[in-house]
């Protein structure tokens, strides 16, 4: 049997981690209810895809990090048509050089770590999905399934670190971790 405070304490040690706490159910009602009413430029929606998944979770972990913690291992962003075509994605510092050497289609660079694909088409609506992410350090423990991680919209962010105590601050970040587990224990 796991404990909470053994995931939290190992979450903390994590380099950048600033402070690490499990969400209360009223924290998950408020990010709720600021994720669902995002939207982007331009007026294409985002579907927080992972906010949706660990708040699903019985339990959620809340990091705040700052700029020294380990990148995501998947990406975190994606421009999706509502057929599901992956229009574009977000390619991370750490994969691109693999993304080049594999990629065959032709792309069109919108930033250093976000593609388009001129030649892929969709439906006639566009979204940009934030998916769930794996988180490798929370799935090694014995009895937790389901585990997923995702960045909260800035105004979910912002409220979750004004909670405890930090400032607006650039360098700050959060990340929630959702999992299930019917052996830990509180």
């Amino acid at each position: 049997m796991v404990r909470m405070t053994e995931i939290v304490e190992m979450l903390q040690k994590m380099r950048g981690s600033v402070y690490v706490f499990p969400l209360n159910n009223e924290c998950r009602t408020k990010i709720w209810d600021i994720e669902k009413d995002i939207k982007a430029a331009l007026g294409i929606p985002v579907i927080n895809a992972g906010v949706e998944e660990c708040l699903k979770r019985d339990h959620v972990i809340c990091i705040i990090k700052n700029r020294a913690f380990r990148p995501p291992p998947e990406a975190t962003v994606l421009l999706v048509s509502d057929d599901a075509t992956i229009l574009g994605e977000e390619v991370l510092p750490h994969r691109k050089k693999e993304f080049l050497e594999k990629n065959k289609e032709e792309v069109v660079w919108l930033s250093e770590e976000f593609v388009m694909y001129p030649e892929r088409t969709g439906n006639l609506k566009e979204m940009f999905v934030m998916p769930p992410v794996s988180f490798p350090e929370v799935e090694q423990y014995e009895g937790v399934t389901d585990v997923v991680s995702c960045s909260p919209s800035a105004p979910s962010d912002m409220m979750l670190r004004q909670m405890h105590g930090y400032e607006d601050d650039p360098r700050l970040a959060s990340i929630l971790i959702g999992f299930n587990s019917s052996t830990i224990e509180l």
